[in-house]
């Protein structure tokens, strides 16, 4: 959980995030939605995947990228718990 967050920190990686909530993307379809370069946008994607929080499958010549929800859920509901246990002080 803690390299999901380090990696949540970042606004580009967000905004990636954000990009594969509407749609599975391959690097370059990503980098085409940054100033920045290709290499950049691969190192973000990396740090992404090493927090479990996009998943790559390759095909053909492409890999594409796509959200791993799984991740957010458990991040909400560790976020959650701290909500429900702060109205059980009420």
């Amino acid at each position: 959980m803690n390299n999901a967050f380090k990696a949540l920190a970042d606004g580009t990686r967000r905004k990636i995030l954000s990009l594969l909530k509407e749609r599975d993307m391959t690097a370059g379809e990503i980098a085409e939605q940054f100033n920045m370069s290709k290499p950049s946008i691969s190192q973000h994607l990396k740090i992404l995947k090493n927090a479990d929080l996009v998943s790559d499958e390759k095909k053909g010549q492409y890999v594409v990228y796509s959200l791993n929800a799984t991740v957010f859920q458990e991040l909400v509901s560790w976020a959650l718990d701290f909500v429900e246990k702060g109205d059980e002080k009420k």
